[in-house]
């Protein structure tokens, strides 16, 4: 409990300086910081000593892996795939990279990331920025992950909707061997009628070819890759349907809930509220919980779900847990904690299990619908 204290009071007395602060400037002297001082010889185990834990409880097996925790590191933090494994070093029981495209691009002209602190959330609207996918190939090949990685792909913006296809095959195909698991981002609101490819018709196309470019790899010798596919919250009951319908056609191998949201209900800040792009945090929390128990009760239990969306306390993840996530990601929620979260998540956790009489994470899953 020191420990957590001191992470604790240790962000409790950066996060002023770095607030004060571009968002996104902040956040590349982050990643840059890091990058930086995890080339130092003992860094990473020094890090590793004051904010690692593990429990026994909490380990759980998903898509034929055995994840430490089932806490991970959603998509965006790491676009480039240059500190992943300080992030592993942190504590997280898996962390995903991205989104990655073919080719590099700029993304959205800035500002593009709004903080509202009155509502703990995030504004965003990057546009895919990143440099590409062979600068993060070549990454993730001179820095072996310590942990179990994932890798999220999505289309660049100059690629027309029509040929989108293409570009996720491109961009499958080269990080095949280099991920854990596999993710298709379909869901982010800030690439023009990225959110098109959710639909029946173009979904069925797109997960199909994909589909089929895993069979071509495994006949290679290659070894099957879970893909997962990543969503909206902002779906009809309509589109869920299809999804399911889809889910079971393919016998997918997992779904991500959710992306950021287009909504703005009750939000208490008034200066960002109408800017454009997606919402994270806590305003998003009991809408992708609620999309979670639906796809939960929709898809069964034998299908994972990784739920996301306005987690800063093990409470928040637990509710995800006991809705139907055999994981969870948080994002927003590091960036007005620390990285402390985590270390306080599994914590709390341990102690709801506790509560309820579970020996296990994995006998929580779903609770809510048994």
């Amino acid at each position: 409990m020191n420990r957590f204290l001191s992470q604790v009071s240790l962000y409790r007395f950066i996060r002023p300086i770095l607030f004060s602060q571009d968002p996104e400037t902040v956040h590349e002297k982050v990643i840059t910081a890091l990058e930086k001082s995890f080339q130092i010889p003992g860094v990473h185990g020094l890090i590793e000593s004051f904010f690692g834990f593990e429990h026994p409880e909490l380990q759980i097996e998903i898509f034929g892996k055995t994840f430490p925790n089932p806490i991970g590191l959603a998509a965006g933090f790491d676009k480039n795939g240059k500190v992943f494994n300080p992030m592993f070093s942190i504590g997280f029981g898996f962390v995903e990279i991205g989104t990655v495209t073919p080719l590099p691009q700029p993304g959205n002209p800035a500002p593009r990331i709004f903080r509202l602190p009155e509502d703990q959330a995030l504004i965003n609207r990057l546009g895919f920025n990143n440099q590409g996918v062979e600068a993060l190939i070549h990454r993730v090949e001179q820095n072996p992950p310590s942990g179990i990685l994932g890798i999220n792909i999505g289309k660049n913006k100059s690629t027309p909707i029509e040929a989108a296809n293409n570009d996720y095959t491109v961009a499958l195909e080269k990080i095949y061997d280099h991920a854990g698991y596999i993710v298709i981002n379909v869901s982010s609101p800030n690439t023009e009628k990225l959110r098109a490819l959710q639909e029946k018709d173009a979904l069925h196309s797109l997960m199909g070819q994909l589909l089929q470019i895993r069979k071509d790899l495994i006949r290679q010798g290659k070894p099957k890759k879970t893909i997962l596919l990543k969503i909206a919250p902002d779906l009809t009951d309509e589109t869920l349907e299809d999804i399911r319908s889809i889910f079971q056609e393919f016998a997918l191998d997992g779904i991500i809930a959710c992306n950021t949201t287009l909504s703005r209900d009750r939000l208490k800040n008034s200066k960002f509220a109408h800017e454009q792009g997606g919402l994270s945090g806590v305003p998003l929390r009991e809408r992708s919980t609620q999309l979670i128990g639906k796809l939960y009760q929709k898809l069964g239990p034998s299908l994972p779900i990784i739920g996301v969306g306005g987690i800063f306390t093990g409470g928040d993840a637990y509710q995800k847990i006991k809705a139907g996530a055999s994981l969870v990601q948080i994002y927003t929620g590091m960036i007005y904690q620390g990285p402390a979260i985590v270390y306080k998540i599994k914590n709390e956790l341990l102690r709801l299990l506790k509560r309820d009489g579970f020996s296990h994470i994995s006998e929580a899953v779903g609770a809510d619908f048994r």
